[in-house]
This record gives C-alpha cells, sequence and structure tokens, in this order.
C-alpha cells in the first residue's frame, strides 16, 4: 500500500471510531492510544527505508594517468589532480595506477591524488611492479562502504589485469557499485574477450545499479565491445569522439557504461581535450540514477 493509501486508512479508522465514541458517548482513553500507536507506525514505516522520490545526480570520469607521467617525462599527479577539481566528478575510475613502485618514486599514486582532490580513494592491484604494486584506483566523493578486487583472466604472455569494485552510499542512502577496469593492450583480442566475458559473468544478476568505467582498449564495433553491450549500455551511445592518443586522437578506447538501462538516464558525456597530463583523454559523463517506475534514457 502506498503512503497516501496507508494514512487515508488511518483516517477512516479513526472517523470509524470517533463516531461510535460520540454515539455511545463514552470516552475511552485506550482507543486514544491504539489509535495514536498506529498513526505513529504508519508514519515511520513510510519514511525509513523508502525508495528515492527524485533522480540521483552523479558524475563519473575516467582516466588512464600513465603511471604518473606526463608527455614530458614528468610527474603528472598535479595535472591530473587540477583536471579533477575542475570537473567535480563524484566517481572516478583511474587505470595505470603505480603503488610505491620505483618507477613513482616509491609515491602511492592513488593516496597522493586523494590527499590532492579530498576524495576517499581505493587501489586495486592487478600485479607486482617494479618494488611495488601496479593496477586500478578509484576515487569517491561520497562514502565507500565496500570494496572487491576482481582479477581477470589472461594468457601466461600478458599483463595481469583487474576489475576495482566499491559500493557507494548516494545522498538519501540510496546505493550503487561503481568498477573501475582496464582491459588487454595487445593487438591479439583473446584477452581481451576474456576478460570482457568475466565481466559480464561477475555483474550478470546484481542486485545493484552499477557503473563499470575504464580504458578497454576495444574500438566500438569490436568483438569485445559487442559482447560488453549485450549486458551494459554505453554512456555515449554510437557517439566515436577519440580517446587515444590525447596529442591527436584517433580511437576511442575509454568508456563509461551502465547497468541495468532502465535505471539510468543520461544526462552528458564528454571527452575532454587534454593533451599533456597523459597519453589518454579524460572521459566524463553525467548520469542520473532514476526512482523506480520512472525509467526513461536518451
Amino acid at each position: 500500500m502506498s503512503r497516501a493509501g496507508k494514512g487515508l486508512a488511518i483516517v477512516l479508522l479513526c472517523q470509524h471510531f470517533l463516531v461510535d465514541e460520540i454515539s455511545m458517548k463514552t470516552s475511552s482513553i485506550g482507543l486514544r492510544v491504539l489509535l495514536l500507536i498506529l498513526v505513529v507506525g504508519v508514519c515511520a514505516g513510510g519514511c525509513v527505508g523508502g525508495k528515492i522520490e527524485s533522480p540521483a545526480r552523479v558524475a563519473v570520469l575516467t582516466y588512464n594517468i600513465y603511471h604518473g607521467e606526463d608527455a614530458n617525462g614528468g610527474s603528472n599527479l598535479d595535472a591530473v589532480a587540477g583536471i579533477i577539481n575542475s570537473l567535480q566528478p563524484d566517481l572516478v575510475a583511474l587505470q595505470e595506477v603505480d603503488n610505491k613502485t620505483g618507477r613513482a618514486n616509491g609515491l602511492d599514486l592513488t593516496a597522493e591524488l586523494s590527499r590532492r582532490t579530498g576524495m576517499q580513494g581505493v587501489f586495486g592491484k592487478a600485479m607486482d611492479y617494479d618494488g611495488g604494486g601496479y593496477g586500478e584506483a578509484v576515487l569517491s566523493r561520497y562514502p565507500i562502504i565496500d570494496t572487491k578486487n576482481n582479477p581477470l583472466p589472461h594468457n601466461d604472455k600478458a599483463e595481469p589485469r583487474a576489475a576495482l569494485e566499491v559500493h557507494i552510499e548516494l545522498p538519501g542512502g540510496m546505493k550503487m557499485a561503481f568498477v573501475g577496469t582496464h582491459l588487454d593492450h595487445q593487438r591479439d583480442q583473446s584477452n581481451r574477450m576474456m576478460q570482457a566475458k568475466r565481466i559480464m559473468e561477475l555483474y550478470e544478476n546484481y542486485d545493484l545499479p552499477i557503473v563499470l568505467a575504464g580504458d578497454l582498449n576495444a574500438a566500438p564495433g569490436s568483438d569485445p565491445i559487442n559482447l560488453l553491450r549485450r549486458q551494459w549500455s554505453d554512456a555515449a551511445r554510437d557517439d566515436p569522439r577519440p580517446t587515444f592518443p590525447s596529442v591527436k586522437p584517433a580511437r576511442k578506447i575509454d568508456y563509461i557504461m551502465y547497468k541495468p538501462k532502465g535505471c539510468w538516464k543520461v544526462v552528458e558525456v564528454r571527452v575532454i581535450d587534454e593533451k599533456v597530463a597523459s597519453d589518454h583523454c579524460p572521459v566524463f559523463a553525467v548520469l542520473e540514477l532514476l526512482p523506480e517506475g520512472k525509467s526513461k534514457n536518451r
């Protein structure tokens, strides 16, 4: 029963008992207490744990940060943080993230970017590298309530890859999942296909609205993307705006996807023109998580 329906039922119940009270010319303290308990109980039941009444807007950024190095061979941390701070995303998926490697001078790049942006950061190691770790990171403006780092399959000639999954609590109490990933880069797409299939398996029957973001190293229309789009919707749809290489973008290989389709509305998607901070362009999207029963998408 709806909250309005419950309220009407209480009013009718009150009227019934009041008419009886008047007709019998009695005053029952117990009856009044019972009615008060019923009214309070209905209000509490309707307000706690209720569904969202209006769309929850979520801004998402995905960015391959080239292990913290810019096009000139220097650190790109300030530049990457500047891009994040200017766009003000709620969730960020970062790829090619070093964690205390010799190449990164022992820095924890996730912690460095977390400090520079004021966002909560989580690192997910895909493999050991140069005295530290290498993999994915997620930054969140909202509380992270759970994390899971899912290894992805690969053959023995390929780098290990992972899908870093976090659960987020949005304002109003709604929960969602966010997954950052980086698929294999080799010309042979067999590893990418294995990894895409594993992502399909992981999230086939999932009880939360979910966004997938990352460097998929595959162009629109390729087998891995066609496979993923059986289950996921591309926020940019059929827009082929290229994301790589950043100096002169020629191919779209960075994506923001979501599921289930009916739970989300795409408000905006942009490829950010940034040529120096990394060899990829950042991709930014604004999505709305819709109240149940108000499914709509462009």
